[in-house]
């Protein structure tokens, strides 16, 4: 951005990122890249310009922050989040469809206010920066206001973030509808505007198969088609009365999958979210099209969803990525996501290793999204996307971390117990966007908050991030 000014910086810690697909299973380190004690070296453009041992000191070029016995990884990337459910978070007592109708619709109904959007927005990406939450794949609301909201929030911070206007023409309160003409317009006008500018890309976005009528899911395949960079991002199959209501409303097709598979919606760049109640013929046609599923597993307990059957999906030759869905989970916490989605394989019979979990929240995230050449690892090249973690923090988790045996074990208790207050700081493309108030590596980078953003907006915003063009 214009005005500008940005420096190197070497930051000391413990490195953690992967070179591979850990997988299910027994825990193999061969996947996992670890550099205790190292420094990571970060080149004014944001980018990374490689590693040096602790004690091999960078000079005097290198302003210096020294986080010696933290865990520095990749930013976590969150595959399915909706920005404008912040106010639903924690809502009591209901399934899917019923909470849709009692709590979500009246908080998004609120988006078509200009302003409200915007300082939700605003809420929204900061939150997600105070969580070590540096990518996301959003959805905004059916509002054309909502969608530049969480655009412009991001932009001003230089995140990448994949969002698009919900699609809703039937099935949904009045004052959330739109129709199929006028909803293609406002598309074409975002794509238009924000795909491809800096690091935004857009998604075309049908809200569920139910919500759309056959009109609006083939207007859908259209634009994914007129644009081939853009993205798509719906939900399938995450409770048994939605995948009952989806056979009733759409008869011809053979499962749930089939209705967006017949238009034209399956490709590399589908991002469906949650896909328990799936079959071993949907499984084959998500492997083959190249779509990923975003595990939902805090959402899916909470609502009562289903227990995901990750190793099917595995088998298949699936990705799956890691997605916290917010409104219908229970916060924006990486870690505690991939806690609960151990719970969920276990619930299975399935152990799922910290390594794998991990590796589905940063590189594997990155693989899913075709982005690995951007985010989701400490490579030299990649935008410095990174967050510094207490490997302990309180007195349960450090002295846990003091007993562990190994690095898997110590990974996996930091997975279990870890939260946004064992957060230390958060960059975005090598610039500080969340410091949290107690930390004390010596250097503070120009701009830096000296506090969680979202409570010092004055301070916080480091309009400094170099326009990147998104794929």
């Amino acid at each position: 951005m214009p005005g500008s000014v940005r420096t190197r910086r070497a930051l000391r810690a413990d490195l953690l990122d992967f070179t591979a697909d850990p997988g299910l299973g027994a825990p193999d380190e061969r996947a996992l890249r670890f550099r205790p004690d190292h420094w990571l070296l970060i080149e004014a453009d944001g980018r990374i310009a490689g590693t040096l041992p602790g004690a091999q000191a960078p000079g005097p070029d290198w302003p210096r922050e020294d986080h010696s016995g933290r865990l520095l990884m990749p930013g976590f990337i969150d595959t399915h989040v909706h920005s404008a459910q912040l106010d639903v978070i924690a809502s009591f007592g209901t399934e899917l469809l019923d909470w849709l109708e009692r709590y979500t619709f009246p908080a998004e109904a609120r988006h078509a206010d200009a302003a409200h959007a915007r300082l939700q927005a605003e809420a929204f990406v900061d939150a997600l920066l105070a969580h070590g939450t540096t990518a996301a794949v959003v959805f905004p609301t059916v509002h054309i206001e909502s969608v530049d909201a969480v655009f412009g929030a991001a932009r001003s911070r230089g995140m990448r973030l994949i969002a698009g206007k919900v699609l809703m023409d039937r099935h949904a309160p009045a004052n959330l509808r739109d129709d199929v003409a006028g909803a293609e317009a406002e598309c074409e006008a975002l794509i238009m505007r924000w795909h491809g500018v800096d690091r935004l890309a857009y998604a075309v976005t049908p809200r569920f198969a139910a919500t759309s009528t056959p009109e609006q899911l083939c207007m859908a395949g259209t634009l994914l088609h007129r644009h081939r960079g853009v993205y798509l991002q719906t939900h399938v199959a995450e409770n048994r009365a939605e995948v009952a209501w989806i056979a009733e409303l759409f008869p011809k097709a053979r499962s749930y999958l089939d209705v967006y598979d017949g238009f034209n919606l399956l490709n590399e760049r589908a991002v469906l979210a949650h896909g328990i109640w799936l079959d071993a013929e949907d499984r084959r046609r998500l492997a083959d099209t190249g779509a990923q599923i975003a595990h939902s597993p805090s959402s899916n307990l909470f609502l009562g969803s289903g227990l995901f059957d990750w190793r099917a999906m595995q088998e298949a030759g699936v990705r799956v990525s890691i997605a916290s869905d917010v409104g219908g989970g229970t916060g924006l916490s990486m870690p505690r996501t991939l806690a609960d989605a151990y719970k969920v394989q276990a619930l299975r019979g399935e152990k799922l290793n910290a390594f794998k979990a991990l590796h589905a929240a940063t590189r594997g995230a990155a693989e899913a999204l075709g982005l690995e050449r951007e985010i989701g690892s400490l490579e030299p090249g990649r935008l410095a996307d990174v967050a510094i973690w207490d490997w302990g923090h309180g007195a349960v988790a450090v002295h846990r971390d003091r007993l562990a045996r190994d690095l898997h074990e110590r990974l996996f208790a930091w997975m279990m117990l870890a939260d946004e207050r064992a957060l230390v700081t958060t960059l975005v493309a090598g610039c500080t966007r969340y410091k949290r108030r107690d930390d004390d590596s010596g250097a503070q980078p120009p701009g830096a908050a000296g506090a969680p953003v979202s409570s010092n907006k004055e301070t916080s915003h480091e309009h400094d991030t170099q326009p990147r063009a998104a794929p």
